[in-house]
């Protein structure tokens, strides 16, 4: 009867014609391309609209630039403001992503490879941090990096995101360190290799697909991340891209092309870098999953 049962949808599927399966495949595509263009379009807009003048985005806010106005983009970039933030947020996404890695590989060693008591504790303590968003715990969280004296400082900002980066950086990075024979550990150990060497050297290049997944993650998330800088950071010369897109909003409201282009340069860097990696992401989660 079971066997009957599973026999059924594959019959149905075998019987489909070369016509109906084309006919499905291109649904499935249309309906990409609608996902697509849903998303992609505020993106466009916010992009095309630094192109153009105030007074064509008052009389058609939808429309195409008739005259490409570079000019907007030109002060932009001309700001030293913006290249100071631009500064600001690379160093706290740079400085987040490698602790994060460095700190997670090594959790993610002992967790995976040795086994002591509370292991497993302390793995259900790191995926219960992924139940916690930064909006619950800010406010302690600012009254911390406030009796810390980081306040108005990127050390501040830079801390508690390596925090908040850590859980998910060693759920995915478990498994690959799992998925290492140990068979592999043993013959390094026979051939004098130790915990560290074995660490270093095998460890390490066999989990540069998570490694590399888990960092660009730290990479965006700092970079796109906006609230904890809104309540650490109060001075302009502090303030990160996303922080800094929302100050200069507030200071030309009345500029609506100029906010568009400074809104396109703030998020094209993320934009680009995710669109890179995009690959490495999909392949180093598969890996997760698979391990």
């Amino acid at each position: 009867m079971a066997t009957a049962t599973m026999a059924a949808p594959r019959a149905r599927r075998a019987a489909l014609t070369p016509a109906q399966s084309r006919a499905g495949g291109l649904l499935i595509y249309f309906v990409a391309l609608i996902l697509i263009g849903l998303m992609l379009a505020p993106v466009a807009y916010i992009i095309l609209g630094g192109f153009r003048s105030n007074s064509e985005i008052t009389l058609d806010p939808s429309g195409f630039p008739t005259v490409w106005q570079w000019q907007n983009y030109a002060e932009v970039l001309s700001s030293p403001v913006f290249w100071q933030q631009v500064g600001n947020s690379t160093i706290a996404a740079v400085a987040t992503t490698l602790l994060v890695v460095a700190m997670g590989l090594m959790a993610a060693f002992a967790l995976s490879r040795y086994s002591f008591r509370g292991r497993g504790l302390i793995y259900a303590l790191f995926a219960a941090g992924l139940m916690f968003p930064m909006t619950v715990a800010i406010t302690p969280l600012y009254i911390l990096v406030r009796n810390l004296g980081l306040m108005n400082s990127l050390a501040g900002v830079i801390i508690p995101q390596i925090a908040f980066a850590l859980p998910i950086t060693i759920i995915i990075l478990v498994p690959f360190l799992a998925a290492i024979p140990n068979e592999l550990q043993e013959a390094a150990a026979i051939d004098g290799c130790s915990r560290l060497g074995f660490f270093w050297r095998m460890v390490i290049p066999l989990a540069v697909p998570g490694v590399i997944t888990v960092g660009i993650l730290a990479f965006i998330g700092s970079w796109n991340s906006y609230m904890l800088p809104l309540f650490i950071l109060n001075s302009e010369g502090s303030f990160t891209l996303p922080l800094g897109t929302q100050a200069f909003a507030s200071q030309y409201s009345v500029d609506t092309a100029r906010v568009l282009a400074f809104t396109s340069l703030s998020m094209i860097p993320a934009l680009v870098f995710f669109s890179l990696f995009e690959r490495r992401i999909v392949g180093g989660l598969t890996g997760a999953v698979k391990g």
